[in-house]
């Protein structure tokens, strides 16, 4: 009774295609895409300016 069966699968693939059409699925696949992109680019950005930000840190230390 808690699984769904895959009527329920069917029904609910209907209304989402229904909902959003046919060309309106790639397009939001494509943003979501673009979105993930963006988000990995600024995270690795993040990252080597943290190190770029302690290697100068530990450089000043010395003198």
């Amino acid at each position: 009774m808690g699984a769904f069966s895959i009527w329920h699968w069917i029904i609910v693939l209907i209304i989402v295609l229904l909902l959003f059409g046919k060309g309106k699925i790639p397009t939001l696949m494509g943003d979501m895409a673009k979105g993930i992109k963006s988000f990995k680019k600024n995270m690795s950005d993040e990252d080597n300016a943290s190190a770029s930000d302690s290697d100068k840190d530990s450089s000043n230390k010395d003198q």
